[in-house]
């Protein structure tokens, strides 16, 4: 059952992280909250291996590559894309970026894995990205050219956490198949915690304003975000193929864009609902089991 499940929930949940990034920059400094996510998730995540007994790595090796790991699938990710974003990034062409992961994560699997793609699978990813062109291409189009030219840097900063978040997604695949998840996913939050937490010292004035809105969407960020959304991530990683399971970022742009259109009475056009149609077909073709040739065991 948490098979069938845990794609749709992952995609709800993921999905709600940028309307809690919206809400959380009226509030803090972008460097500020995350540490303060990451270390508050760390509190969290070790109470909830206190109470279901979870079985901490003894092996040094293993506590360092779950700490490593998180360096780059939290840490420098969402480091990067938020302050990207507080530079001027349009939305539009960030999403663009962000849509880039499940295809740089196909081709480093194939690659650094092994894993073997079938050609309706390739032709998924393919559908999937060109969805999300369709879907954004308003944005993209009134995006003032005179203002592209001052975003080369936070673009080039917005495309390395992507770069990074895809090379801690390879990582977490081939280096930490073994050891309890929950542990794993709490050291993980350490290593993020490295990042952002001298990037809030050094660059930042560590704004946070306490207030109700603030604390709410904080505590979403922690229990919907870092522990629901997150551990469903590693859990998809652990349980298929890598690419698979990056494959399901191609559904967060259309749930944000209806989720917005909820919350805050924007239109759905009329790309973004055939850039959505295309994306469906796209991850279902991705993530269609291959009876002719099924998976080797790990």
């Amino acid at each position: 059952m948490l098979d069938r499940l845990a794609p749709a929930v992952f995609v709800l949940l993921w999905s709600t992280g940028w309307v809690s990034a919206g809400l959380a920059a009226h509030h803090s400094d972008p460097f500020t909250f995350l540490a303060l996510r990451y270390g508050l998730s760390i509190v969290a995540f070790a109470g909830f291996c206190v109470l279901t007994g979870a079985a901490w790595p003894r092996n040094w090796q293993l506590i360092w590559r779950a700490i490593y790991s998180g360096i780059f699938l939290h840490g420098l990710y969402l480091a990067g894309l938020w302050w990207a974003i507080a530079q001027g990034v349009p939305a539009g062409l960030s999403g663009i970026i962000a849509a880039l992961q499940p295809l740089l994560t196909a081709v480093a699997a194939t690659w650094l894995l092994g894993e073997r793609m079938s050609g309706l699978q390739r032709i998924g990813l393919m559908l999937g990205f060109s969805g999300i062109a369709i879907a954004i291409s308003p944005k993209l189009l009134a995006i003032d050219p005179a203002n592209l030219t001052q975003t080369a840097l936070p673009l080039a900063v917005n495309l390395m956490g992507m770069v990074s978040v895809t090379y801690g997604t390879i990582y977490q695949k081939k280096h930490l198949q073994q050891g309890d998840i929950r542990a794993i996913a709490t050291l993980q939050y350490a290593g993020a915690v490295l990042v952002t937490a001298p990037l809030a010292l050094l660059f930042e004035d560590l704004h946070f304003d306490g207030s109700h809105e603030a604390i709410l969407t904080l505590l979403w960020s922690i229990f919907g975000l870092s522990m629901g959304a997150v551990g469903l991530l590693l859990y998809l990683i652990r349980r298929g193929q890598v690419s698979k399971a990056a494959s399901l970022i191609y559904l967060v742009p259309p749930m944000v864009a209806l989720q917005a259109a909820i919350a805050f009475g924007e239109p759905l056009t009329l790309p973004m609902i055939v850039g959505t149609a295309i994306v469906v077909v796209g991850v279902y073709l991705t993530n269609r089991k291959q009876k002719a040739e099924p998976l080797p065991a790990d």
